[in-house]
């Protein structure tokens, strides 16, 4: 018999505990594959900046199956059927970008989870489903071992954030630190004081409360600095980003001992 479907990171977020996580943008199974195979804990296909279709979400949820790593996806959307189907695909986390009121946080919860909870449509044909099999009862565990995120990416999430944080099944907060910085007309410019206030503030609320608090760093170095501060989940890596800062270093490194001999 198999083992009731569980899902390891949001026990340990749950438990503000520290997990690892890495951004999958080249739309991949290979770069899934290898990712997963390198030790991160969660990997984040990006189906809202990245093309991404479903069957692609599919097949890398296939390439990381059996690594450890637990696949997770940035939703394209506040979007009932894209929410459906990344849940259909087998990702076990979603994080909801985009969101600026307690309305459009419930709605983001709402779509995730089955009846009575939710308003998520439910198949058993599903892969996540086990094509029929219902494996692990996933159909009756799903509500409860799925997670689910919000994104602040707005002075209005911000504003909003108290009201957010009362729903319950919400799992997480996440801060889209270029988003947030650019919808105040500071894009990028994360030194900004108005930019660190606006951060501390969502800081302030989710760090001492029961939701985890997740956002981005550019390497290990910048994210241990955030777990230190008392995030839980930090995304410190993309395939494609990280690929093509190493082209650049191995191309450049070229260069400067030959010149133009190439």
């Amino acid at each position: 018999m198999m083992d009731a479907y569980f899902n390891r990171v949001k026990a340990v977020l749950k438990a503000k505990g520290k997990v690892s996580g890495a951004w999958l943008h080249l739309a991949s199974n290979i770069s899934a594959e290898i990712m997963a195979s390198a030790g991160f804990d969660v990997l984040v296909i990006d189906a809202e900046h990245s093309p991404v279709d479903y069957q692609t979400v599919l097949s890398m949820c296939q390439a990381i199956k059996g690594t450890g790593a637990v696949p997770f996806a940035r939703a394209p959307w506040n979007d009932l059927i894209a929410l459906k189907r990344l849940h259909d695909c087998g990702v076990a986390g979603v994080s909801v970008p985009y969101v600026n009121t307690k309305e459009e946080a419930l709605e983001a919860v709402s779509r995730c989870k089955y009846p009575p909870a939710g308003i998520r449509g439910i198949a058993g044909s599903v892969r996540a489903a086990g094509y029929g099999q219902n494996q692990g009862q996933y159909l009756q565990r799903a509500n409860d071992e799925n997670l689910v995120m919000v994104a602040i990416e707005t002075m209005i999430g911000v504003e909003n954030l108290p009201s957010i944080m009362e729903i319950d099944e919400l799992d997480g907060i996440f801060i889209g630190p270029m988003d947030l910085s650019t919808s105040m007309g500071l894009m990028g410019q994360y030194q900004h004081p108005d930019f660190m206030a606006a951060v501390k503030r969502v800081e302030d609320l989710v760090i001492p409360s029961k939701k985890f608090l997740a956002t981005v760093a550019n390497n290990f170095e910048d994210a241990k600095v955030l777990y230190e501060r008392g995030y839980n989940l930090i995304v410190m890596m993309s395939d494609s980003v990280d690929l093509m800062k190493l082209a650049k270093e191995r191309a450049q490194a070229f260069k400067d001992c030959y010149g133009k001999e190439g």
